[in-house]
């Protein structure tokens, strides 16, 4: 198509599909309380790390500014994509925003609380590794939406967002953030 755009960076694609095969590589490995699931936890952390670093000084459209928006905003592009009338947009739209930061947030709280059932303070008790799974199965229902929303958002807006995440590009006609 001649519309195509860059809109993923090299950094967010990597970052994102890094942060896709670690949190599978952890949920493989989740049953192994030695040094593989540890790793891959920590590893999961610095791609967070690197991803709010990247949120920060990246592009345009991987640069939270550009997509997180507010409750209301949010609330009203709900509507809008349970009416069928949700705008289009090039970057994240402000659900896909608010999913970023739920993701981002649920990985830091399990990396966070998997460092911590390791600690002197925390080692042996029964509960820090309940929060551990709880947040996990969190995870796992946050993905299962951002899955959702993608194949719906696709769909609705006759766009392949997984190619978009691997190439890089999406088509700019029509969207409401095209540059």
């Amino acid at each position: 198509m001649k519309n195509q755009q860059r809109v993923w960076d090299a950094p967010v694609r990597l970052l994102h599909w890094t942060l896709a095969a670690s949190i599978g590589a952890a949920w493989f490995t989740g049953s192994d309380t030695g040094p593989a699931h540890e790793y891959i936890g920590y590893g999961s952390a610095a791609a967070v790390a690197a991803r709010l670093a990247w949120g920060r000084f990246g592009n345009r459209y991987a640069r939270f500014g550009q997509f997180v928006r507010g409750p209301a905003a949010t609330w009203r592009y709900l509507r809008a994509v349970l009416a069928g009338r949700a705008a289009r947009h090039l970057g994240h739209n402000p659900l896909g925003g608010a999913m970023v930061v739920a993701l981002l947030a649920c990985v830091s709280l399990v990396a966070l609380s998997g460092w911590a059932m390791g600690t002197d303070l925390l080692w042996g008790y029964a509960w820090p590794v309940r929060v551990h799974e709880a947040l996990a199965w969190l995870l796992v229902g946050l993905i299962a939406l951002h899955v959702g929303g993608v194949l719906l958002t696709g769909l609705q807006h006759r766009e392949n967002l997984v190619k978009a995440m691997v190439t890089g590009d999406k088509d700019a006609a029509g969207a409401d953030d095209a540059v």
